[in-house]
């Protein structure tokens, strides 16, 4: 089993000119030696405190929401990790990091190494256009930024989003995960993938 640990960090998240206060869900998933960091929300300091000594392979972000990225710059400064995003939240990154890219692409289906676990990538577009999520399938997980929550899928109604998208995206990619698969979301608390089948279909 993979080691996963949850930092919880409070900020603002911008979008269309409103401001929301907002609880943001970390995850760091690995082992003894090395983690994932998954969404570098509001301030490094709390997840360098939850990695410890472990090292980083890389900040996963599974949309380019600010609340989700807006401390990857900083982490990724002060731990030598690359970040990476899913090219079609490029519009959404550069308006936090106008002057700074992503290191490196996250495609569909692609698998993300980490001791001896692995994720795999699932684009999951409709929060927003290059959303992902990450299954850890050998522990019955998946990790699914503001995708889908605890109560149904992630919002829409703003720039760059779209329901029927991210309902699709859920059916196709999540839907078909055993019920029993642990979601551990972007905010919030975790849930399971049955018990969000009710509220999908």
């Amino acid at each position: 089993m993979a080691s996963i640990d949850r930092v919880v960090t409070s900020g603002i998240f911008s979008l269309d000119g409103e401001d929301f206060d907002v609880d943001n869900n970390i995850w760091l998933v690995g082992d003894e030696r090395d983690v994932f960091v998954i969404d570098a929300a509001h301030d490094h300091r709390p997840i360098l405190a939850g990695i410890g000594d472990r090292a980083v392979k890389g900040i996963i972000c599974t949309h380019a929401h600010n609340d989700h990225i807006n401390a990857a710059a900083d982490l990724a400064d002060a731990t030598g990790a690359p970040i990476l995003l899913h090219p079609d939240d490029t519009m959404l990154w550069e308006a936090v990091y106008p002057d700074r890219r992503a290191d490196d692409a996250l495609r569909d289906g692609a698998t993300l190494t980490v001791g001896n676990h692995e994720l795999t990538v699932l684009h999951t577009p409709g929060h927003s256009p290059g959303g992902v999520c990450l299954s850890l399938a050998a522990d019955g997980v998946v990790f699914s930024g503001d995708t889908l929550f605890n109560g149904g899928p992630g919002a829409t109604g703003r720039s760059f989003s779209s329901h029927e998208t991210l309902v699709d995206s859920i059916k196709r990619k999540l839907l078909g995960l055993p019920e029993a698969t642990v979601v551990h979301t972007g905010h919030g608390d975790s849930t399971t993938i049955g018990a969000e089948i009710p509220h999908i279909v």
